[in-house]
């Protein structure tokens, strides 16, 4: 796919993104890119695809993640429109989507919402993990962890107080500004057990001795 090359076609009107009405959302999401993975959740909620376009966005992702190009095409904003809206047509050509998910991308690239759009399949991601009664966390470490890592703390969150009777899914997210040890983000809770936040609260008792 070049997108050195993109076609410039004739540019429709801004859409907007339609959403179902009567549809229980799982999960309250604020900003815009909230706005959009609430209305892509109850569209394809309607239509019985949540799963469906779950797995569509978790492969744009990938091809998004992976390709700088994409990345660029995507975020670039010296890109007119019609531009972008050519540019996604082949990417979502090449990936064969439904409707709904051709339908969030066209309206993103007449909106000029594009750059939006990693954060949009996160939100959306939320929404389905508390669709099906899981909670995130993620898990911030100076390394990254072990597979058997992550899975020994994944068990002990669950067996705690914490988890109650959802399912967590764990991540783990790399930051070697916090030196060592681990930051656990749990839904509306942090537990700080980084050498970074030991050393802060070091340093404050020094200072506050002084």
């Amino acid at each position: 796919m070049n997108f050195a090359r993109v076609a410039v076609t004739p540019m429709r009107s801004v859409r907007t993104f339609a959403t179902a009405q009567n549809i229980k959302v799982p999960l309250t999401l604020f900003g815009l890119d909230g706005r959009y993975a609430t209305a892509l959740f109850t569209a394809a909620a309607k239509k019985n695809q949540l799963d469906a376009v779950e797995s569509e966005l978790t492969k744009l992702k990938q091809v998004i993640d992976k390709s700088e190009k994409v990345q660029f095409f995507l975020e670039n904003p010296t890109l007119k429109r019609e531009q972008k809206r050519a540019g996604i047509d082949m990417l979502l050509g090449d990936q064969k989507v439904s409707d709904i998910t051709k339908n969030l991308f066209t309206v993103l690239a007449e909106n000029g919402r594009l750059n939006e759009t990693s954060k949009i399949i996160n939100s959306f991601n939320s929404l389905m993990m508390a669709h099906r009664g899981e909670v995130l966390v993620t898990v911030t470490s100076a390394k990254s962890l072990k597979p058997a890592q992550l899975k020994q703390l994944q068990d002990s969150l669950t067996k705690g107080s914490l988890a109650g009777s959802k399912k967590l899914t764990v991540q783990n997210k790399v930051n070697p500004t916090i030196l060592g040890g681990l930051v656990i983000e749990f839904g509306d809770k942090t537990i700080d057990m980084s050498v970074s936040s030991k050393v802060a609260k070091l340093n404050k008792l020094l200072t506050d001795s002084i």
